[in-house]
């Protein structure tokens, strides 16, 4: 089944992409949901109308987030964290890279950072996907709080 999404979809696609998926997929989660349409020849050609008048604008958001990511290599993220030796209580994920961001200057929404779980102290990397061509790989440090 041919769909067009109407939204990114994790692990799927992209809005505006067109994506081959299974018939159930399509017909009882992503249709009803409103994630994706039907693939028809008049929606594909809309589709390619729409996208060839977006190109432009599109170029000035790519050239945006580039600008962004060089921002965001700049900044030196330190995370500090109780923790008994090496090990963390607790554990730090993308809400806490997010808010370290934010210290630094620059607001992400944690749904674009992908860094895992984390409960060690140490050096990770954490990827930001600032925009579909745009992934930038970020360093940071998890310091184990003085008491």
């Amino acid at each position: 089944m041919e769909l067009i999404l109407r939204q990114d979809v994790q692990n799927l696609g992209f809005k505006d992409d067109i994506v081959t998926v299974k018939n159930g997929y399509g017909r009882n989660f992503l249709i009803p949901q409103g994630h994706a349409h039907l693939a028809t020849s008049s929606a594909k050609k809309v589709l390619a109308e729409n996208l060839k008048q977006r190109a432009h604008k599109e170029a000035k958001v790519v050239a945006d987030a580039k600008a962004l990511a060089e921002a965001l290599k700049a900044i030196e993220i330190k995370i500090f964290a109780k923790a008994g030796g090496e090990k963390l209580f607790g554990s730090i994920t993308n809400i806490d890279i997010a808010e370290a961001l934010a210290k630094g200057g620059q607001q992400i929404e944690r749904k674009f950072i992908t860094s895992g779980i984390v409960k060690r102290t140490g050096k990770y990397n954490a990827s930001v996907r600032l925009h579909r061509d745009v992934i930038v790989e970020l360093d940071y440090e998890i310091v184990a709080e003085k008491a």
